[in-house]
């Protein structure tokens, strides 16, 4: 059976990526919940520690700006904090979680989900995680355009057990994040390249389109 947690009255949105003004727009205008910055250089998605400051002035009150790192080092993300509005951390790398929650900041821990993934073992590791971040496997940490096998996140024998919040990232469209639901009942959806009419390179009718499958399974989902 999938995760052993209800399905959750409205799923979040999590758009993540973003390096235009125009794409920061149409997911603020489509009822996104959360706006993802890349601040991992080698990514096609990165943007400047400037440029997210600029991009995250757009973002209104009461939706996220996430900051996405890779093993970054303390200063790094420290002088982000201090640059820009940054209201949660993401760390895609193999950071501690020490070292995640040491900057008093919410923050996702993501894990590329493969077989012998443990969601309960992962959650007690990161207890102080707002949210587990489950995502495909890449040498990119993360925005791979692939999904995983959704089977991998059940987790049988824990009636008595408490399930983390998970974001369920890794390869999301619209055409399938009603399935991906379905599948695994997660808190949030996190996209990136299902979004992308090229590799980086944002739609603003793809990010309508996704927005608007999440809000119809929604509502069409028990």
């Amino acid at each position: 059976m999938p995760v052993n947690a209800p399905r959750p009255i409205r799923t979040r949105i999590k758009i993540c990526g973003l390096r235009e003004e125009e794409h920061v727009d149409a997911a603020v205008e489509s009822g996104a919940d959360a706006i993802g910055f890349v601040l991992y250089p080698p990514s096609v998605r990165a943007i400047t520690l400037a440029h997210c400051a600029a991009l995250a002035r757009r973002v209104p009150a009461f939706v996220s700006t996430v900051a996405l790192f890779v093993n970054p080092t303390r200063d790094e993300v420290s002088t982000a904090l201090a640059t820009a509005r940054i209201d949660l951390l993401q760390f895609h790398g193999s950071e501690p979680e020490d070292f995640c929650a040491s900057f008093g900041r919410p923050y996702l821990k993501a894990f590329a989900v493969c077989e012998g993934f443990d969601l309960l073992q992962s959650a007690v590791q990161y207890a102080s995680a707002s949210a587990l971040l489950l995502d495909t496997p890449s040498a990119g940490h993360g925005g791979s355009g692939k999904t995983f096998d959704w089977q991998l996140v059940n987790t049988p024998n824990i009636a008595n057990a408490p399930v983390p919040r998970v974001v369920l990232s890794g390869g999301l469209t619209a055409a399938n994040v009603a399935d991906a639901l379905s599948a695994v009942r997660p808190f949030a959806v996190d996209v990136s390249s299902g979004v992308e009419v090229s590799r980086g390179q944002k739609s603003t009718d793809l990010i309508k389109q996704f927005c608007r499958a999440v809000h119809a399974a929604d509502v069409t989902s028990p």
